[in-house]
């Protein structure tokens, strides 16, 4: 059966009453040209012709869809599948919105591109996509974050990426996203800003949601010539929300295909422990509706509007606010969201190298988390696909102190 489900934003960039443009007046303008000129490329064939060539042969997309038979039989649930958007370039599904994106900026006539990270995954692959086009590239990182993910400055900075620490605030993505935003205000005629997650004004949270909409687009036909049928839930983790919405976006309309999104549950429910926007059904407090950095949302915030501070094992994670697509599904029932420990997504990640031989992102292994805490309710004849977003090279440092 299938359901209507407001699945593209309107005219002035809405999902419901969330999106919309938020920015200084000097971006008003380049906001309206990046969203005449994606129209435009989306409608090239030559330009859908040369993001489909480097997805596959620069990325190495399609991904496979792995039954994970062991994982399976371990939990003793639901069948599960995984998608492996771990095995792409790079090691996560951050390439696909940076090669849609490079590709734009390159037909847009930008040869400066900027950009944003927090696990430093998005970051990495926009300077891989930058050292291919021939491109310059300043990628923002919260200090904290740079620490963290000392693995991923180093690669950025062997690709020709200039990484520049942020110390202001907590020292992480939101803190990155600022500086991101003030670069762009001061250079907006020569740089274009390659933004990494279904965040921001209008029309980023659309764009990035397109090219990374990619990921559905497989799972859902492979999974129906492994199957023959739709699968009944689909798990994935949610930071900004790119991954989730890659992969959900496609089953949207099944009201069969139930999609769960799992938040960063950190060390406790009080604010300032966390970062779960959506997840206030399970006692996670300090998200409502609020504008940060350009878009309306679901943001963590103290009871007089100032931003919260989070806090999650996971880099890619600990932000404030949630796409406002994911938001408007939340409150259509549409999309559930849950949220799970930093424990809990250690022992998942163990549990996936134990059982399937795959270290997985610290990020790809909250969603783990939540399946597994699920998967006991979930009948054993029903089916799941789980977003493998990333794998865990980046963690190693992270997992061997904990694990």
């Amino acid at each position: 059966m299938s359901i209507a489900v407001q699945s593209v934003p309107d005219a002035r960039g809405r999902f419901g009453p969330y999106g919309g443009r938020y920015v200084p007046e000097t971006l008003v303008a380049p906001l309206e040209e990046l969203e005449s000129a994606y129209a435009e490329a989306r409608a090239d064939k030559d330009f859908q012709a040369e993001l489909e060539s480097m997805l596959r042969d620069f990325a190495g997309r399609p991904t496979p869809l792995q039954f994970a038979a062991r994982l399976t039989e371990h939990l003793g649930g639901p069948r599960i599948y995984l998608k492996r958007e771990d095995l792409l370039h790079t090691g996560a599904h951050k390439i696909n919105n940076c090669i849609g994106q490079g590709l734009l900026a390159a037909r847009m006539g930008k040869r400066r591109v900027i950009a944003e990270t927090g696990a430093g995954q998005h970051g990495v692959a926009t300077a891989t996509v930058a050292a291919r086009l021939g491109l310059e590239c300043v990628v923002y990182m919260g200090t904290e974050d740079m620490d963290r993910q000392r693995l991923n400055v180093f690669r950025m900075r062997l690709l020709g990426a200039e990484v520049v620490g942020v110390e202001a605030g907590s020292r992480t993505l939101k803190d990155a996203i600022n500086e991101a935003m003030r670069d762009w205000v001061t250079n907006v005629r020569t740089t274009y800003y390659l933004l990494g997650s279904v965040l921001g004004a209008h029309p980023y949270p659309r764009i990035v949601r397109d090219f990374q909409s990619v990921i559905g687009r497989e799972a859902r036909a492979q999974f129906l010539k492994a199957e023959g049928r739709l699968p009944d839930f689909l798990f994935a983790c949610v930071g900004g929300g790119s991954n989730s919405i890659g992969l959900f976006y496609e089953f949207l309309g099944d009201a069969g295909v139930k999609m769960v999104g799992v938040e960063a549950g950190g060390r406790g429910t009080r604010l300032g422990e966390h970062a779960a926007r959506l997840a206030a059904a399970r006692g996670f407090s300090g998200a409502r509706p609020g504008v940060l950095q350009g878009t309306y949302t679901y943001v963590l915030q103290t009871g007089d509007g100032q931003i919260a501070t989070t806090h999650s094992i996971s880099a890619g994670l600990d932000y404030p606010a949630i796409g406002p697509e994911h938001a408007w599904l939340a409150d259509q029932g549409r999309a559930e969201y849950t949220a799970v420990s930093d424990d809990a997504a250690l022992d998942a990640a163990r549990t996936l190298a134990r059982t399937e031989g795959i270290i997985p992102a610290l990020e790809c292994a909250h969603a783990l988390a939540g399946l597994i805490e699920r998967a006991a309710k979930i009948n054993r004849d029903q089916i799941v696909i789980l977003n493998l977003s990333g794998r865990g090279d980046k963690d190693m440092e992270i997992l061997s102190r904990y694990v």
